[in-house]
């Protein structure tokens, strides 16, 4: 008897270690689950990142990404904090980026600098919180609506934190259709919005699109060498997609590369999703922020857009400064998208994929800044 009651009290520790905190966190991950897998909201994503949940909050399996030594623990070791992952990925990212339309039309990079205005503004508004500089560097950049660029700047500065910005950051570039046409609709005219402007036949030569990034990196670095590992791996990626002799690289950076670093870093984010550090008001702030910062850069992009339409003598449409952001594509598919409903005969994808990929070397300059700032307030 007491052989099978031990037995039994040894089958059951792992329920009898299970707090309530733990509970909710599997409940959260099993909620991601579904979303990525029933109803395929960025499930590339949501999946890694909900399993991930799950088994880090299993007590005893040492699978948390603080349980040391084991198999996620050497991933989030070796891949988030030492920033590798997102460097990774911006590879990948500059191996699919076309920066043509850009180039094409110069000008729509400003959007791509009002596109991060909301950094700024939520930086103000997280210190004002309470919280400490370095967190509230870190919750700022959820503004970028970069992924990688928010856990990059999270790590270094704020790494208990990391979970809470890394599910906002991700969670709000998926919800961008949702948050910015409000914004848009309440900021414009119809009138506004219905603006034609050409289709795009204008293109950057083969020669351009290959010294960018080289020219811009070299540039860009120098002026923010902080952003260094971001900007740098950015336009490797971009440089091997336009030089056209290193397909296979491209292939790999575009799928293989890009997708195994996703899958880890999502399991890696969601295993250090534990209940008892991510159950917290900070939380709660912090998503509240992230939003805050995305609304601020939809604003500051879309009025400035209104700005370019008067000096244009209305040959702009407004609705450019809202793609300004870097949620590549999506914010530029929604340009397009709400300026059909205005007008039909509108065509402004090709512009606002240039403001689009504007506002991904925006969001990296920003990044850096901030790192800049932080480590002379750190040094003093």
């Amino acid at each position: 008897m007491n052989m099978f009651s031990t037995a039994f009290s040894a089958l059951m520790q792992g329920f009898a270690a299970l707090s309530w905190q733990s509970v909710v966190m599997i409940l959260i991950g099993c909620v991601l689950l579904y979303l990525g897998t029933a109803r395929k909201i960025e499930p590339i994503l949501l999946i890694p990142i909900g399993f991930g949940i799950v088994l880090g909050n299993l007590p005893l399996a040492g699978l948390a990404a603080s349980d040391q030594g084991g198999i996620i623990n050497i991933l989030y070791k070796s891949g988030v904090l030492t920033e590798l992952f997102p460097c990774l990925l911006f590879i990948g990212l500059g191996a699919m980026i076309d920066f043509g339309p850009m180039l094409a039309n110069p000008v729509v990079l400003i959007f791509g600098a009002a596109g991060q205005f909301g950094i700024f503004i939520t930086l103000l508004l997280a210190l004002a919180l309470g919280f400490g500089r370095g967190q509230a560097v870190s919750i700022a950049i959820i503004g970028a609506c970069d992924g990688p660029t928010a856990i990059y700047v999270a790590s270094k500065f704020a790494v208990e934190l990391l979970p809470a910005i890394s599910i906002a950051a991700y969670s709000y570039m998926s919800l961008v259709p949702i948050i910015q046409p409000p914004i848009m609709r309440a900021l414009t005219t119809k009138k506004e919005r219905a603006t034609l402007m050409p289709p795009g036949e204008k293109k950057a030569s083969k020669t351009v699109k290959i010294l960018f990034p080289l020219v811009a990196g070299i540039v860009t670095i120098l002026i923010a060498p902080m952003g260094a590992p971001l900007m740098g791996m950015l336009m490797l990626g971009n440089f091997m997609r336009e030089s056209g002799v290193v397909g296979r690289l491209v292939d790999v950076s575009q799928n293989t590369l890009t997708n195994m670093v996703t899958l880890f870093l999502g399991l890696s984010i969601g295993a250090s999703m534990l209940g008892g550090n991510f159950l917290k008001w900070q939380t709660i702030a912090v998503f509240a922020l992230g939003l805050l910062a995305i609304a601020f850069d939809t604003v500051a992009g879309v009025l400035l857009g209104k700005l370019m339409y008067v000096v244009s003598k209305h040959k702009i449409n407004p609705l450019l400064g809202a793609a300004g952001t870097s949620a590549f594509p999506m914010s530029a598919r929604v340009v397009q998208k709400e300026g059909q409903k205005a007008n039909p005969r509108s065509f402004l994808l090709f512009h606002a994929v240039g403001a689009n990929t504007g506002g991904q070397i925006g969001s990296v300059m920003a990044a850096a800044a901030m790192l800049a700032i932080m480590s002379k307030l750190l040094i003093k």
